[in-house]
């Protein structure tokens, strides 16, 4: 089995990274730094940057990065890749130096987007500084966050990520209100998922806080713009996060949260869950007949009065010894 560490950053193509820097530092919270070709490295911990957003003529996924288990580890899925017969590139100097990593490889997915597999980052030397008081982001060993995808070519996408990649299977939906896969690469309940959509691109992008205090405050500063909430507060039913989505400058939604699931990856069986959200969560961007299975969800669960635990483990947020 293919082992991966976590999926440790994303690039982005961006229209407007005036727009991000206020978005990222001022709305979110994380430490933006300018990067040397005009774009944007944000930074979330001691990484030298999670997302790394560059100057384009439209808004879209870049690549994707896996961390691999050091040096030895990328030149096994190398050739397990090259043994399928894929078109697997060696990563530049220049882009291993701008991702902050000693080595990298590449590959496309059905749907073209660039998957990189980089081994050994470099954290940065100054400690991590918020462009706003926040108690931090959950990431360390988990990574970024978690990165869902649209997709016209659903099977094709789901076979490549899982068969061909080798991520874990987390659960899945049956196409009520949508059709969709959860995967995972370590103990967060999915870094990577795909659902089934009539257009290609990113659905969304989740960051964890490692307070509920910050999701709170960040609900409040979203409220003065109402527009800007793409869905709001709930919970959901698979990785139990609380969260809520707003529209980001890219125009895909960012999902903020806390107190995700985490699984063990060694005794994990995938599952059929019932639907996306426990309860909360409308989104308005649904069509009529999606939103009314979505809200026949939610009354279910209410009327069985489904309760899920708390995650209280992996974060500065919780005293063990008071749990």
């Amino acid at each position: 089995m293919i082992e991966y560490k976590q999926l440790g950053y994303i690039g982005l193509s961006a229209c407007d990274t005036t727009a991000w820097r206020t978005f990222a530092g001022e709305y979110l919270g994380m430490q933006v730094v300018d990067g040397s070709t005009g774009g944007l490295a944000l930074r979330m911990d001691d990484r030298r940057q999670r997302i790394l957003l560059e100057p384009a003529q439209s808004d879209a996924l870049a690549f994707l990065g896996l961390e691999t288990a050091g040096r030895e580890g990328l030149e096994v899925i190398a050739a397990r890749f090259k043994g399928l017969g894929l078109d697997v590139q060696q990563g530049s100097p220049g882009e291993c130096a701008q991702r902050h990593v000693e080595e990298l490889i590449w590959l496309r997915d059905p749907d073209g987007y660039r998957v990189e597999f980089y081994c050994n980052p470099t954290d940065a030397d100054e400690p991590f500084l918020p462009a706003r008081p926040i108690g931090g982001f959950r990431t360390g060993e988990l990574g970024f966050g978690h990165l869902v995808l649209q997709t016209l070519n659903f099977k094709e996408m789901e076979e490549f990520y899982l068969q061909t990649i080798g991520l874990r299977l987390s659960d899945y939906t049956d196409g009520t209100p949508f059709r969709a896969s959860f995967m995972h690469v370590n103990p967060r309940h999915h870094s990577l998922a795909l659902i089934e959509f009539n257009r290609p691109g990113i659905h969304h992008i989740m960051v964890e806080y490692n307070f509920i205090d910050d999701v709170g405050r960040l609900y409040d500063m979203a409220l003065k713009d109402p527009e800007s909430i793409a869905v709001t507060l709930g919970r959901h039913a698979n990785d139990h996060v609380f969260s809520f989505y707003t529209f980001s400058p890219g125009g895909f939604m960012i999902e903020t949260g806390w107190a995700g699931r985490l699984i063990d990856v060694d005794k994990w069986e995938p599952e059929l869950i019932y639907g996306p959200s426990i309860w909360g969560h409308e989104r308005h961007w649904l069509p009529p007949e999606r939103r009314a299975a979505a809200q026949a969800i939610l009354e279910t669960a209410a009327e069985k009065g489904i309760l899920e635990p708390t995650s209280v483990t992996r974060s500065p947020a919780f005293k063990l010894e008071d749990v």
